[in-house]
Parts: C-alpha cells; sequence; structure tokens
C-alpha cells in the first residue's frame, strides 16, 4: 500500500523517540516507537523458566549491577522481573445466556516506560492464572511499573477491568504479593486482585547518576482532555502551593511589625549573626539541615506530614465525572464540542497542574517520601558545601561555563539539561503519592481460600 524510510543514524542510543513518518505513495504517516539498544531489553517466559533461580545466571545478573561495574553502560540501571501469577474474584465484563451468566476473557498488560507485553487470554473466566515471568531493563530506577487487566472482545476494543501502579523502588524482592486492583484514575478501588512477585536488581551509583538526567518521557498513553474537576483540582493544588509561600511572607513581615517582641528580638538578632557571618556554603548547609531535621523527626515518631484529604476528595470527584463524561460521549458526538477552547483550557489545565507538582515535589523532597532521593539530595548537598567552602566561586562558575559550551562538541547527540529540575521530575507529587499508594485487601470480601494455604 505504502511505505517510509527511517535513518538510524540519527538516533541516539538507549532512547525510545517517537517518530511520525509520512507515507511515500500514499497520505497518512506511520507512528513509530524506535529505540536503539545492544541487549534484549524484554523477554516472556513460563515459570519454568527463571533467570534468578538458576544460580549461574544470577550471579551473572548480580555482576552485572556490582559497584564495580557503576561506570559501566550507565543507561543500563537495572534488571526487573516480574512473575504475573494469577488474579481472583475480577469483575465480569460479559453478561449472556438466559441466566445471565457473568464472564470475562482477561488479559494482563505489564508496562514500564515504553516498554510493553502482555499474557496470553484466558477465556470465560474470573479467576484466571496466567504464571508468566516478564523481564525488563531497567533504564530509570524511579519509573513506575503498570499492571493493567483487560477483557478481550473481538468484535470491539477491550475492556477495562482494574490497574496498579508500583514504584520501583517501593518492591520487596521476591515475596508475592496480592495487590488489590484499581479503577482507570488509580484512585479507588475495583473489583478483584492480582498476584504478583517481582524481583529488582540495580546499582545505586548508575540509579544515582540516571537520576540527574532528562526523563524518559513516556509515549503509550492517552491524551489529556479536559475535565471540569480535574481543572478544579489543579486549581486547589497550585492555591495550596501560593498559601504556603504567603504565609511564609506574612511570618516574615509579623517579625518586621513587632507583633510579637520577643519572636522579632530574636529575629533581629539571627539576622545579625547570619549577616554578619554568612558564606555561600552556608546555603546549602542550611537545606541539609532541614532535610536532617525532617529526617530525625520521622526516626523519632513526631512525622507532621498530614494525608491530604483535599486531593483525595477532588480524585473521587474527578472518577465520577470521567464516568459520566464516557456516558455522555456516546451521546454526544465530536462535531458538537469547541475543539479550539477546549485545546486553551487544556493547556491551563496542564499548566497548573505542573506549577502545583512543582512545589509538591520540593516539599516531598524534604519530607522523606521517597528515602533514595532524599538521600542523594543529603549527598549532594554535603559535597556542594565543601566545594563552596573551599574553592572560589569565580572557579565554580568558570567550570560551569566551560562544561556547558563545549557539551555539544564533546558529545553532539547530548540532550541540554538541568540537573536539578531532573532530581524534581522524579519525585512524585501529591496526586502521584496517593496513586502509588497500596490499598489493604478487605479481609471480609477474600476472593478464594487458596490464599490461606499459598499466603501471599
Amino acid at each position: 500500500v505504502s511505505r517510509c524510510q527511517v535513518d538510524l543514524s540519527t538516533l541516539s542510543k538507549e532512547q525510545t523517540h517517537k517518530l511520525e513518518m509520512p507515507l511515500e505513495e500514499g497520505e497518512g504517516y506511520l507512528v513509530l516507537l524506535v529505540t536503539l539498544t545492544a541487549s534484549a531489553a524484554v523477554t516472556i517466559s513460563d515459570l519454568s523458566i527463571n533467570s534468578l533461580e538458576d544460580q549461574k545466571e544470577r550471579e551473572e545478573i548480580l555482576k552485572r549491577y556490582s559497584p564495580m561495574m557503576m561506570f559501566h553502560n550507565i543507561s543500563d540501571v537495572g534488571f526487573l522481573q516480574v512473575k504475573v501469577i494469577r488474579a481472583e474474584a475480577l469483575m465480569a465484563a460479559d453478561v449472556t445466556g438466559k441466566d445471565s451468566f457473568s464472564k470475562s476473557d482477561p488479559f494482563c498488560v505489564v508496562e514500564l516506560n515504553n516498554d510493553r507485553l502482555l499474557t496470553h487470554t484466558v477465556y470465560r473466566n474470573l479467576n484466571p492464572e496466567w504464571n508468566k515471568i516478564f523481564t525488563f531493563n531497567i533504564k530509570d530506577i524511579h519509573s513506575v511499573l503498570e499492571v493493567t487487566v483487560y477483557d478481550e472482545d473481538r468484535d470491539r476494543s477491550a475492556d477495562f477491568l482494574g490497574k496498579v501502579a508500583i514504584p520501583l523502588l517501593s518492591i520487596q524482592n521476591g515475596e508475592q504479593k496480592a495487590y488489590v486492583l484499581k479503577n482507570k484514575q488509580l484512585t479507588g478501588p475495583t473489583k478483584g486482585v492480582i498476584y504478583l512477585e517481582i524481583d529488582v536488581i540495580f546499582n545505586a551509583v548508575k540509579a544515582s547518576i540516571r537520576t540527574l538526567m532528562p526523563k524518559e518521557q513516556k509515549y503509550i498513553e492517552e491524551e489529556d482532555r479536559l475535565s471540569k474537576q480535574l481543572l478544579l483540582r489543579n486549581f486547589i493544588r497550585m492555591k495550596h502551593c501560593i498559601m504556603a509561600l504567603v504565609t511564609a511572607v506574612c511570618y516574615i513581615s509579623s517579625c518586621f511589625d513587632w507583633d510579637s517582641p520577643p519572636r522579632s528580638l530574636a529575629a533581629f538578632m539571627l539576622f545579625l549573626f547570619v549577616v554578619w557571618n554568612f558564606e555561600l556554603y552556608m546555603i546549602p548547609l542550611a537545606l541539609l539541615l532541614l532535610l536532617a531535621w525532617n529526617y530525625f523527626l520521622i526516626v523519632s515518631g513526631k512525622d507532621n506530614r498530614q494525608h491530604d484529604t483535599v486531593v483525595e476528595d477532588m480524585l473521587e470527584d474527578e472518577e465520577e465525572e470521567d464516568d459520566r463524561d464516557d456516558k455522555d460521549s456516546e451521546k454526544k458526538g465530536f462535531m458538537n464540542r469547541l475543539y479550539a477552547i477546549q485545546e486553551v483550557c487544556v493547556t491551563v489545565q496542564n499548566i497548573l497542574d505542573e506549577i502545583a507538582s512543582f512545589g509538591e515535589r520540593i516539599k516531598n523532597t524534604f519530607n522523606w517520601t521517597v528515602p533514595f532521593l532524599s538521600w542523594l539530595a543529603i549527598v549532594a548537598l554535603s559535597v556542594f558545601t565543601v566545594i563552596l567552602y573551599f574553592i572560589p566561586l569565580r572557579y565554580i562558575v568558570l567550570v560551569w561555563g566551560i562544561n556547558k559550551f563545549t557539551k555539544k562538541i564533546r558529545n553532539p547527540y547530548a540532550i541540554d539539561n538541568n540537573e536539578l529540575l531532573d532530581f524534581l521530575s522524579r519525585v512524585p507529587s501529591d496526586v502521584q503519592v496517593m496513586q502509588y499508594h497500596e490499598l489493604k485487601q478487605d479481609p471480609t470480601h477474600s476472593p478464594s481460600k487458596r490464599k490461606k494455604n499459598n499466603p501471599a
């Protein structure tokens, strides 16, 4: 019918590229996801073929990601093995027969960034057993493993049955667990559980270096659409961030106004002491002390972090609105939509989300939401403190400028990036923290007695 050509020499290695290639002998274009890699990124096998249970293969994998290999192939951060064992008490998607016999034809999709693998379909079964092993190469330890269960329909698109999202850093190796399936927005439970056993092996040094590089964009996901509740939720999240700044400014202003003489006197003496003795290295040192103080509060049981019920309520409202939108969309044609206005509103909606997420990620860094990132921040701030203490600022700026100007000369495929923003992009926002939260299984609705004999 038609064809197109892709010049692979222009693509950078170990990175997924989204290409829209126009067809040479026809109308339209072809969308491709192309990755140049020297390793077998993904595999599928039965439970009987387990790489980590073979002692020789396990030692080879451990050696590949040992500390001695920290500077070898930086993009190969780690190894992930996912055992998809079974699911129980799934939702019935098909109702047929005179007796309204309920069934589903479930299959499972396992995704890690742009890598996507599927199990076979188990027909007419609400308690399917897949017993498959999936392996992935980890390019970013801050990636999130997504496991989704669908119902196969031959004459139309598959029906959604449930989903879980699991950050790689939260995985407990070798433990078979029953994950409660969630809805599409990952805001609440749906019917059924899925049994997974996951192993993660990675090199901490490579993972730390990769954290300061641009995050891989995920291409296999739904496009953003306008949502009244989502727009309101993002506005409230941004308002919380702004109000936190306003509160801090008002507190400082009250010190200037002597609303509380003892507090203003203490602030005045602190100001004189800090300004008189100020050195540049004290800025990262102050951030380091803040991280250490929050860690002390968490360890001592005086953690002052609060569960954001406002965000949770907004997520539930968004789920209800999505259900209404799905029903209304069947009644209203696309011709009745105002595309231009909707595109502008979606842009505003996403900008509000970015602003709110930026503030929440800074907060979650100091709140030790992801300990790996907080420890990495401590190491980086300690290094910056020592450097600023011993090396004059002009030399630091000189080295930074030389690196920026010669970066493209040394590596033509290098991507201009900001290490601080790349670091913050790995910290989850409050919404993501709630989406990744693991739901506890209700003991009063145990799907099967098998779990008593084979505990997860």
